[in-house]
Formats: C-alpha cells, structure tokens, sequence
C-alpha cells in the first residue's frame, strides 16, 4: 500500500465533498428547499441517494464481516431490502408522498395527534443518534487502521467533517455527495472483485476452495425465522423509516415517489452479490479471522490487492458513504427539530431566516451527539451488535403503528401509544433484562421475529376489535378535513417565484452532479495511469463514468426548459 498517494486521494476528494456542500449554501430559501428539494427532485436522484443513504461502511464492517463467516447468507440477508423496496413501491411510497407532509412527523402530528408526535420525536431522535453514530465508528476505524491515526481523533475528525457540508447545504448537497459515493465505489468494487478473484485462481478456484455450506442461502445464527422477520422489518424500515419518507415526499408525484422506492429495490437486487463477494474471497486467502477482526475482513482483501491510490479512493468512498447515511438521518432530525418542534410548538411566527439559522444549528448538535456514540461502539460488542440490536428492539414498534395509519381509519392516538409502549417494554426486557436477571437469552432470529412480529399482532388485534365495533378515529375524521384545507392553502400558496426559484435549485443540483462525475473520471484516469496493476480495467471505469456524466448533464437542460415555461407564465400574468 501506498499511504502517501491513498492519503491525497483521501484528502482531495474530501476537499472536493466539501467544496460542494459550499456550493449549496445559498439555495435553502425556505424549509421546503432546505429539506425537501422543493418537493421537485428528480426520481433516479432520490432513488440513488436512498440507496445510498441506506449504505455505509458498516455495510462492508458488519455484512462484510458476516461474509467472511458465513458467506452467502449475508447476501440472503440484504436481498430483504430488495423485497422490503417493493412493497414499498407498491403500497407505502405513493402513500407518503399523497399525504402532503414535509416530513413523517408533520403526518404523524396530523393524522396521530401532538401527543404521539412528541414521543415519537423523541424516541426517534435517540435511535437516529444511536445508529448513525455506530457506523461513524466502522469507517473511522477503517481510516485509522489503513493510515496508521489514532482511532478517537479519527472519530472526532471524520466526524466534524461529516457534519460540516450537511450543515451547509441541506437535502441537495446530501443527495449529490450520495450520488458521487454511489459512483465512487461502485467503481472501486468492479476494480476490487476481478483483482480479488485472480488471486485465488479466478472464480473456479474460488468455489472450490471455500467450506461446503458457503453458499448456502441460510447458514449459522441467520436462520428462515430471522431471515422471514427481516423481510417484515424492511418492509416498516424502508417504507416508514423518517430518513427514507423524506426522498418519497422531496419529488413531484406519488407515482415519482413509486419509481425512487423501484430504483432502490433494483438497485439491491444486485448490488449485495457484488458488494459481499471480495470478502467471501478473502475467506479463502486467510481463513484465520476471529471474533471482532471479522470486521476487518473487506480492509485486509483492499489493501492486499488494490493499487496505489484505489485503496485511498476506497475509504473515501466507504467514508463518505457513511457520512451519506448518517447526513441524510442528520438532514430529517434537524428537520423534525426545526418543522415539527420549533416552528410547530415554540415560535410558529419564525421566518424563514430563522428557520434556517435553527436547522444549521441543529445539525451541529445532533452530530455532535453521533460522534459521542461513535466512541462508544467498542464497549457494546461490535457493529454488528449494536445495529441489529437497535433495529430489533425499535423497528417495529416505532416504524410499524405510522404506516398502519396511512390506510387504517381506526387507529386511535392512544392505542398507538399502547402499542409502541407494550411492544419497547417487551423487546428491551428480554434485550437487557432477561439476560441479567433471569439467565435467559433470545437467539437473533428470535430477538427479530418478536421484536417486529408483536406490534403487527397488536396492531391487527385493534384493528379487529375497532372494526368490530364498527368504530372509526375521531383523528382521521380530523385528519382528513386538515388534508383537504392544506392542499387548498398549498396551491394558493405557491407562486410563481417560488417555482422558478425551485427549477433553478434543481437545475443546479443536477448540474453539480454532472461536474462531479466529470472530476470523479478525471481521478480514475490518473489513478489508472499510476496503478501498477489494474490500470486498463480503472481507466474503463473511468470512460464509462464520464459517459454517464451526460445524464444528470442533460437532466438539467430540461430543467432549463421548465424554468423558461415558469417565467413565459409569469410575463404573462403580468401583463393581465
């Protein structure tokens, strides 16, 4: 490995990054543009941040990490996502975005009450914490292992960086960091996995030298029941997780938000295959791994076979993937602070001016707090503990009863609370307690089946019960007379500067997207030129990126065409 060249690699593209989100400091005019994209994002952007958003370099520590162990299981495992996007697509996505809330707080506080909206803020604003804060600490400790740094002031760095272009720019510069990470390593990965097969004698020797049960569907702890509860549990987590409502609200249709969640489902249909196979390989090279150096396993087969400066490109995108996830979860909490806590509850009167000011400062405070739970990932087992575990005991509680209200009209605010209530009680016994107290302990498929499978139980026995009764919530009677008043104020509301001012945000956001990608071609040819091995196929790489710079290129010039329509409709109401 090269560190000085990997380390330039690291440091230009993050200066780059960050350039970007300077470049978006003065589009958020409003809250809809900060949060939302003015609600005119185009769908293959919001597709590809949402699969972005939902990758990190926990995605190469934790399923990396099982890989190594289990082999194709942990791509069993992440085929749930494919099937938990589909079903979204198909019922949950079109439904978020007819709801015409900003985000799944708004329609919580709407359709649920203020009182179930406070809980649930704040029970998500801890687990969005928790989580995004325990994949900051993967890709620090990937940095940190590869350039030789410390692993605290690593976390803290990456960390500050992380928060500091999210700050800034708001939902676009989250978006196109996302797109330029998808590119970047999906360019690392095809330059990984030939390289990776060739020293184990291509794929052939590969198959043959791996145990009998590699590539067996299901293997080890990860059995049909945790495989079956993790469809249940995506299927709440991709439809109904507030970090991913807000790419099904930012675009301009319900049948947009259909093809974002479409994209998504595609998108990890073949993505996992690809991603799990380098360590799957490096199983074979050295099959010596335990424990907690599992984790390492996607690193070791980096440095190992990539070139002078790819391993660099790398963690950078491997980083910044991370920083994707956890901006795009900093984005939506900063949001639901400013919207729903702020704006909502302490100074309704607050401008626009304000507002902004109040969502920049939140930021900063809630990634301040991810990167204290960054640090504190080591002491609580792993990354792979800690983010199933969170997911276990919040997903279905959480995540389930706000989607059941997109189609019941008889779920009730207080037994929803019952029911998030009941259902965290449960799981955080036999997480924490059971164990303790009565030696007792749930296997992992277990931990999920009860952990998503007890509040759709609770939730279908009310729903049985209140059509029993024939009874219908006096919340959704409320709900539906506020939905029809807001669309009413909605196109009333909406001038023709604001959309102007909203196609030119747009036509921006697609523009650097293109420029990006331009730049990201540029790396890789430099990059091929200097690779001692793996140049021909890095400089390919390099021509297809390019190439593909002329979408989001062309995306905006017909962007360009609506800006034109929007001030030919102005001129002429102007002159009525």
């Amino acid at each position: 490995m090269n560190t000085t060249i990997d380390t330039a690699v690291i440091v230009i593209f993050s200066a780059f990054v960050l350039g970007i989100g300077m470049l978006f400091a003065r589009t958020g005019r409003n809250l809809k543009s900060f949060f939302a994209g003015g609600e005119a994002v185009p769908w293959f952007i919001g597709g590809l941040s949402l699969f972005m958003s939902f990758f990190s370099a926990g995605t190469f520590v934790a399923w990396g990490s099982i890989a190594y162990k289990y082999g194709w299981v942990a791509i069993t495992i992440q085929w749930t996502m494919c099937i938990g996007a589909l079903v979204t697509g198909l019922y949950l996505a079109p439904r978020w975005k007819a709801t015409g809330a900003l985000t799944a707080a708004e329609f919580i506080r709407e359709r649920l009450g203020l009182t179930v909206q406070k809980a649930y803020i704040f029970i998500f604003t801890l687990v969005s914490i928790f989580i995004k804060g325990s994949v900051l600490y993967p890709v620090a400790k990937l940095v940190s292992s590869s350039l030789n740094l410390p692993l605290v002031p690593t976390t803290i760095g990456l960390g500050i960086f992380m928060i500091a272009y999210t700050a800034v720019g708001g939902l676009w510069a989250v978006m196109v960091t996302d797109i330029l990470q998808f590119v970047v390593l999906s360019a690392a990965v095809f330059i990984l996995l030939p390289l990776s097969l060739d020293r184990v004698g291509g794929f052939d020797g590969f198959v043959k030298a791996v145990p009998d049960d590699f590539f067996n569907v299901l293997n080890g702890e990860y059995t049909f029941g945790f495989v079956l509860a993790f469809v249940f549990y995506h299927i709440a987590y991709i439809g109904g997780n507030w970090t991913f409502v807000q790419r099904y609200t930012s675009v301009d249709s319900p049948k947009s938000a259909r093809k974002v969640a479409f994209l998504f489902a595609g998108l990890y249909l073949i993505s996992p295959v690809i991603w799990m196979m380098p360590p799957m390989i490096y199983h074979v090279i050295d099959p010596s791994l335990t424990g907690l150096d599992t984790e390492n396993a996607y690193l070791k087969i980096c440095q190992l076979v990539l070139p002078p400066g790819l391993l660099g490109l790398m963690l950078t995108g491997m980083y910044f993937s991370t920083s994707a996830s956890a901006n795009t979860a900093l984005n939506v909490v900063s949001a639901v602070f400013t919207n729903d806590i702020y704006k909502g509850l302490m100074n309704p009167e607050a401008s626009d001016r304000q507002l902004i000011r109040v969502a920049r400062g939140s930021s900063w405070v809630f990634g301040l707090g991810m990167i204290g739970i960054a640090l504190l990932v080591p002491k609580a087992g792993g990354i792979v503990e800690v983010v199933l575990s969170i997911s276990s005991i919040t997903g279905g509680p959480l995540l389930a009863p706000p989607l059941w209200a997109l189609f019941s009209k008889r779920l009730t605010s207080r037994a929803t609370l019952w029911i998030t209530g009941v259902g965290l009680s449960v799981n955080l016994f036999f997480k924490v307690l059971s164990p303790a107290l009565l030696d007792f302990k749930l296997s992992r498929a277990m931990e999920t089946v009860i952990g998503v499978g007890l509040t759709l139980v609770l939730l279908l026995i009310y729903e049985l019960y209140a059509r029993s009764k024939d009874l219908v919530a006096d919340e959704h009677l409320h709900y539906q007379k506020a939905r029809q008043q807001k669309r009413d104020d909605v196109s009333e509301a909406t001038s023709i500067e604001e959309k102007e001012a909203i196609v030119q945000q747009n036509r921006f956001g697609l523009k650097v997207i293109a420029g990006s990608l331009v730049f990201t071609a540029i790396m890789l040819f430099g990059l091929g030129f200097l690779a001692n091995v793996g140049g021909t196929v890095t400089s390919i790489i390099g021509v297809v990126i390019l190439l593909a710079a002329l979408i989001p290129w062309r995306a905006a010039r017909n962007r360009q065409t609506d800006l034109a329509l929007n001030q030919a409709e102005k001129f002429i109401n102007s002159n009525d």
